[in-house]
């Protein structure tokens, strides 16, 4: 799985003109699944999200996680992430999972988080969204399982 991580001081998406979910302070996570990625994919990056060290602590150093700090968490789907672009001009998804699984895997890692934190907003799977953010830093990592 990849969780392409940001920053940010407020994010959200929107289909179909209405805002489905929106967070202030914490991270929007884009997520992709892989074809061949199993359950413990999914464990390993939901702690990982939740355990990241992204946001200041006293000394302004990257030392506090999502859990350190209750700050809110966005997920949202986003499978080109899984996309390879390493010939042409074209991106293959043949390593992205099917949206059955794809889907499957991202409500498991959205449930997963939710145990662990107060708010978790989300994107809709297989929708067309319109996501907004505000990079906060700009702070962004690339997260793999």
């Amino acid at each position: 799985m990849i969780g392409l991580l940001q920053r940010v001081s407020e994010a959200s998406v929107t289909v179909d003109g209405t805002v489905i979910g929106n967070i202030g302070r914490g991270l929007l996570v884009l997520v992709a699944v892989h074809r061949d990625d199993g359950d413990a994919d999914v464990l390993r990056l939901a702690e990982r999200l939740l355990t990241y060290r992204v946001f200041p602590d006293g000394a302004d150093r990257m030392n506090r996680s999502l859990l350190d700090t209750g700050l809110e968490l966005m997920l949202v789907p986003q499978f080109t992430l899984a996309a390879d672009t390493t010939k042409g001009t074209r991106a293959s998804f043949t390593r992205a999972a099917d949206p059955d699984k794809g889907a499957a895997f991202f409500e498991q890692l959205v449930s997963i988080c939710e145990q662990r934190l107060e708010r978790v907003a989300t994107g809709r799977f297989g929708a067309n969204m319109q996501v907004r953010l505000t990079n906060d830093g700009p702070v962004t990592f690339w997260l793999e399982s």
